[in-house]
C-alpha cells in the first residue's frame, strides 16, 4: 500500500493506529493482534460494516511497517460533540438482541456474535447519536450452525 501520509498520526490503541487522511476520513492500519487469523480479522470487518454502515470500514490494502504486516483500512470520521453515555450504549445494544457478558463486552444468543471492547473511546457521540468507530467482533460456533 503506498501512499501512507505517517505525518498525520492521531492516536493509537493495542491493535491498530489512526491517521488523518483528509477532514471526513481517518486510516487504520490493524495488525490483526485481537485475531486468530486473517481471516478472523475480515469477519470482523464484515460484521461492523453490516451492523455499522455509518461508520462502515473500507479494507484499502495491506502494509508492511517493521517486518509487521498490517490492514489499511478507511473510515468515515466523527467529531464528538459530547461524552458517551455508556449506559446509551448498553441500552441500545440490549435493544437490537445483544446481552451485557461483562464491562463493555456484548453477546448475541441468537446470531452466536461475540462483541467486545465497547468503551467511551471507541463510541463517540456525535449530536446526540452513537458512532461505533471500534468494534471486536468474534463468530463462535453457534454462528455457523444456528437457525
Amino acid at each position: 500500500m503506498e501512499n501512507l501520509d505517517f505525518s498525520q498520526y492521531v492516536s493509537e490503541g493495542a491493535e491498530q493506529k489512526v491517521y488523518l487522511k483528509d477532514n471526513s476520513h481517518v486510516l487504520k492500519l490493524n495488525d490483526s493482534i485481537y485475531y486468530n487469523s486473517w481471516k478472523d480479522y475480515i469477519h470482523n470487518l464484515l460484521l461492523h460494516n453490516y451492523f455499522f454502515p455509518d461508520t462502515s470500514y473500507e479494507l484499502l490494502g495491506f502494509t508492511k511497517q517493521d517486518d509487521i504486516l498490517y490492514s489499511v483500512v478507511k473510515q468515515a470520521f466523527v467529531k464528538v460533540t459530547e461524552q458517551t453515555d455508556l449506559q446509551k450504549v448498553n441500552e441500545f445494544l440490549l435493544a437490537n438482541g445483544f446481552e451485557n457478558t461483562r464491562n463493555h463486552d456484548y453477546f448475541h444468543p441468537k446470531l452466536g456474535i461475540i462483541l467486545e471492547d465497547l468503551h467511551d473511546e471507541n463510541v463517540l457521540t456525535q449530536e446526540g447519536i452513537l458512532y461505533f468507530i471500534d468494534t471486536v467482533f468474534y463468530l463462535t460456533d453457534s454462528f455457523w450452525y444456528s437457525n
